[in-house]
């Protein structure tokens, strides 16, 4: 089917009290994984590409273009979406490519200066009907918004929203990038304020850190577009190192891609179910 813009999809779920997986593509395997994934679950998907997987393949077009094949021809609804760009000419260039929407992260620096930034990377968007996400940061713009122990205002989200335009918002809520197990403690109370605080979707990043039960209940609380990457790639990782444990002679990639790609696509399936409710409905 034809891509799928971002708005859409994340409108959808706002009125379903639902959540929206998007993962990470790190490489074509991961592409392909995800939107297999999807299509088994029948429900729709965003695909990421973030600033430092560009700086791994070198330049964004070769993996952009790829995502946006795969999307194209996916059976259920896909968007793609740049994550953590923190260069305005990678967001200019993911719009001219034909991304459906991007991440514009300048929560690095002081407060003013975030908000200068964001807005005229959301009035460039904006102008050609692409979708922007945006992270507040810190107060002062230390250690970025997800650093230990950091949390979003919901005053200063609601000022922020309102100041840079954004379509969506990336709050600090107890989970942290790149974690290997999956024992955040999430405030949820502190989503519920940030949900009646904020007129857009809410983005919980970091998920990987974050179990199931976790999810479930931030969707319930407030949170829309629930950003996963770790915890895929420990999939895909064990999947391959069990092949070649089990297969050493191995030359061929493909031998171990394949089934990496499959633990992928299983693992997006169960995740969009765990964000669609079905714990609750005891599946």
């Amino acid at each position: 089917m034809p891509l799928t813009p971002t708005g859409e999809i994340l409108r959808s779920a706002t009125r379903g009290g639902v959540g929206v997986g998007a993962f990470n593509v790190v490489q074509l395997e991961h592409a392909v994984a995800i939107v297999r994934g999807a299509e088994a679950a029948g429900r729709p998907v965003i695909l990421q590409i973030s600033e430092n997987t560009v700086r791994y393949h070198g330049s964004l077009e070769p993996i952009g273009v790829a995502a946006l094949a795969v999307a194209r021809a996916s059976r259920a609804p896909v968007a793609v979406h740049l994550d953590h760009a923190e260069s305005p000419d990678l967001v200019h260039e993911a719009v001219q490519l034909g991304f459906t929407s991007v991440m514009f992260d300048a929560s690095k620096l002081p407060y003013a200066k975030n908000v200068a930034a964001t807005r005229e990377i959301t009035e460039h968007c904006h102008a050609r009907n692409i979708w922007v996400e945006a992270e507040l940061g810190e107060v002062g713009g230390k250690d970025g918004a997800h650093a230990p122990g950091v949390r979003t205002d919901p005053g200063e989200a609601s000022d922020f929203v309102a100041a840079t335009a954004v379509d969506a918002l990336a709050v600090a809520v107890g989970s942290s990038h790149a974690m290997l197990t999956r024992d955040a403690v999430l405030d949820f109370a502190l989503i519920s304020r940030l949900r009646d605080a904020v007129s857009v979707p809410l983005v919980l990043h970091g998920s990987s850190g974050v179990g199931d039960a976790g999810l479930a209940r931030a969707v319930k609380s407030g949170m829309t577009k629930v950003n996963v990457s770790t915890h895929l790639n420990k999939a895909f990782t064990q999947a391959a190192r069990t092949y070649l444990e089990s297969h050493p002679e191995t030359a061929d990639p493909r031998k171990y891609l394949g089934p990496a790609r499959d633990a992928v696509a299983t693992e997006v399936a169960r995740l969009l179910g765990v964000l669609h409710g079905e714990l609750d409905q005891g599946l």
